[in-house]
C-alpha cells in the first residue's frame, strides 16, 4: 500500500479535525441549555483549561464570580464543571441539595494507584451504599478506639510530650517545626489505623511522611484535569508511567506496613486498630459479592485516611505557629487563658476548650486564614439539580468554593486578615459562625473532622503552655500569603521556641 498523497493526507487531517470539532461540541451541549449557569467561552478540546490556573483555583474563581456570578460554568478539556461561591450558593449546593450533589466524578488517573469497581476508598467513592458501609465503618471504628473518649486525649497528649521534648532539644535555637509536627500528627494517625507508634527516626516513619509531603508538591494539576477528562490517553503506557508518583510510593511503603501488620493479626482476639477492624469485616463478608471489605479496598481506605488526616492537620499547626509569631499579643492572651484555666502542672484536657473561649476563637481563625484547602474534593451531581435558580443538569462536576465561604466580604469584618474577634462577641464569648466550614458541609463533610478538632485544640495548647515562640533574631518577618499545592501552607520558616 503507497503512502498517501498530499490531497489524501489533507482530506485525512480534516476529516479527524472535523470529527473532534463534533465530539467536543457534544461534550460542550448542555451548556445550550435554559437556566444553565454562564460562564467564559471554551475553546474546542480544553475548555478553559487554559483560562483558569488550577494551580490556584480558587483565585481563578475569584476573578471569574465577579464578572459571572456565584454560580457559574466552566468546561474543563471535555467535563462539563459547576462552581459555586457564597455561604448562600455553597450552603444550597452542599447541605439543602445535598443528597442530589454528593456523588464523585470518575477520576481515571486514581485507577493506575488502584482504585476500580470492587476498591472505592471511602473519600473518593460514589455516592450510595459503598459510601455509606465505608464511612459508617470508619466513623464508628475511629469512635470506638478512642474519639471523643479521654483514651484519645491520652494518645494526644502522650505525643504532645513527644513533640514538646523535640523542640525543646533545640535549646531556643532557630528551627523549622514542620518536621516534628508532621511526625507527632501522622503518629495519631498511626495509633489509630496501625496501632502503633513510630520513634521519630524510623527509617519506615522517614519514608512514609516523605512519600505525604510530596503530595502537596505536585504541580501536576493541569496534566491529570486532561487525563481524568480524556481517560483514553492513559492507555499509552508511557503516560500512565507518569501519573501520581508519590501516591503510587506511599501505596508501595503501605503495602509493607500492611503485610508486617497484618502478621501478626489473631482474629480470635479484640481488634487492635482500624485495620484488624477492618479484616474483621473482610472475613465477615467473605460470599458477599456486594461488600466493598476486601484487601483492595483496605490499602484505599488507608491512604486516604493517612493523607487527608495527617497533611492537612500538620498543615493547620504550621500556620498556628507562624501566625503566633507574627501576633505575639495573640499569643500572650491564649498564654494568659491557659495559665487561668489549666496551669503548669497538667495536661491539657478538651473539657478545657469550654472554658477557653480566645484560645478557641484562636484555632478557628487559623483555619479560616490559613484556608488550607480552598477548594472541596469535586462533587457531582446525581440528578439535575436546580442552585440559586440555575439549573445543573445531572453528571456535571461541581467544584464548591469554601475559600468564597471562609473569606467572604459580606460575612467577615476582615475577610483577609488574621482576626480571632471574628468568633467573639462583645462579651468576649465564643461564637460558631455558620460561614466556617474548613471541612466542607453536607452529606460529605470531612469525617475526620472530629479527631482534627481534638488534635487542635491539644497540641496548640500543649505547646504554648510549655513555650513562648518568636521570629529568630535577625530574620526577616515572614510573609502570610500561603504557597498553592495540594493545600496551602504557609512559606517555610523558622522559630525560636523558649521555655516559659
Amino acid at each position: 500500500m503507497g503512502l498517501l498523497t498530499g490531497d489524501a493526507l489533507f482530506s485525512v487531517a480534516v476529516a479527524v479535525a472535523v470529527f473532534l470539532l463534533l465530539v467536543d461540541l457534544m461534550h460542550r451541549r448542555q451548556r445550550w441549555a435554559a437556566r444553565y449557569p454562564p460562564g467564559p467561552v471554551p475553546v474546542p478540546g480544553l475548555g478553559n483549561l487554559l483560562q483558569v490556573d488550577l494551580k490556584n483555583m480558587a483565585y481563578s474563581c475569584y476573578k471569574l464570580r465577579h464578572q459571572f456570578g456565584d454560580v457559574f460554568s466552566l468546561q474543563f478539556a471535555w467535563t462539563p464543571v459547576v462552581v459555586v461561591n457564597g455561604l448562600a450558593a455553597v450552603r444550597e449546593a452542599l447541605v439543602d441539595q445535598g443528597e442530589d450533589t454528593s456523588d464523585r466524578p470518575r477520576t481515571p488517573t486514581n485507577e493506575v494507584i488502584g482504585f476500580g469497581p470492587k476498591a472505592k476508598g471511602v473519600i473518593g467513592a460514589p455516592y450510595g451504599p459503598a459510601w455509606r458501609e465505608q464511612r459508617r465503618f470508619c466513623v464508628s471504628t475511629m469512635r470506638n478506639f478512642g474519639l471523643g473518649k479521654k483514651s484519645l486525649e491520652q494518645w494526644v497528649n502522650e505525643e504532645a510530650t513527644c513533640l514538646c521534648d523535640g523542640f525543646a532539644s533545640h535549646d531556643g535555637r532557630p528551627f523549622h517545626p514542620y518536621g516534628l509536627l508532621s511526625k507527632a500528627v501522622c503518629n495519631v494517625i498511626a495509633s489509630l489505623i496501625y496501632a502503633r507508634h513510630f520513634e521519630y527516626d524510623d527509617p519506615n516513619f522517614v519514608r512514609l511522611l516523605k512519600f505525604l509531603e510530596d503530595f502537596m508538591v505536585d504541580d501536576s494539576a493541569f496534566m491529570l484535569q486532561v487525563l481524568n477528562s480524556m481517560p483514553l490517553l492513559l492507555r499509552i503506557p508511557w503516560v500512565a508511567a507518569k501519573v501520581l508518583p508519590a501516591q503510587r510510593s506511599f501505596m508501595a511503603l503501605n503495602d509493607e506496613l500492611l503485610a508486617e501488620h497484618n502478621s501478626g493479626w489473631d482474629p480470635d482476639q479484640p481488634p487492635r486498630d482500624l485495620i484488624d477492624a477492618f479484616l474483621m469485616e473482610v472475613l465477615k463478608a467473605k460470599g458477599n459479592s456486594k461488600s466493598t471489605f476486601n484487601d483492595e479496598n483496605l490499602r484505599l481506605v488507608v491512604l486516604e485516611l493517612f493523607a487527608a488526616g495527617m497533611v492537612t492537620t500538620s498543615v493547620t499547626l504550621y500556620w498556628a505557629l507562624l501566625l503566633m509569631i507574627l501576633h505575639p499579643d495573640v499569643q500572650r492572651h491564649v498564654q494568659k487563658e491557659i495559665d487561668e484555666v489549666i496551669g503548669q502542672d497538667r495536661c491539657p484536657e478538651m473539657a478545657d476548650q469550654a472554658h477557653m473561649p480566645f484560645t478557641s476563637a484562636v484555632i478557628h481563625e487559623v483555619q479560616r486564614f490559613a484556608d488550607i484547602a480552598p477548594m472541596s474534593a469535586p462533587h457531582m451531581t446525581s440528578r439535575d439539580t436546580e442552585v440559586q435558580g440555575f439549573l445543573i443538569p445531572k453528571g456535571t462536576m461541581l467544584l464548591a468554593n469554601l475559600s468564597s465561604v471562609l473569606k467572604d466580604e459580606t460575612v467577615w469584618e476582615k475577610p483577609f486578615h488574621f482576626h480571632p474577634g471574628h468568633f467573639l462577641d462583645a462579651e468576649g464569648r465564643f461564637v460558631k459562625r455558620e460561614a466556617f466550614m474548613p471541612f466542607s458541609a453536607g452529606p460529605r463533610i470531612c469525617l475526620g473532622e472530629p479527631l482534627a478538632r481534638t488534635e487542635l485544640f491539644l497540641f496548640f495548647t500543649c505547646l504554648l503552655q510549655r513555650f513562648s515562640f518568636s521570629v529568630p533574631e535577625g530574620q526577616p518577618r515572614s510573609s502570610e500569603r500561603g504557597v498553592i499545592s495540594f493545600v496551602v501552607s504557609p512559606p517555610p520558616y523558622q522559630l525560636c521556641a523558649v521555655a516559659r
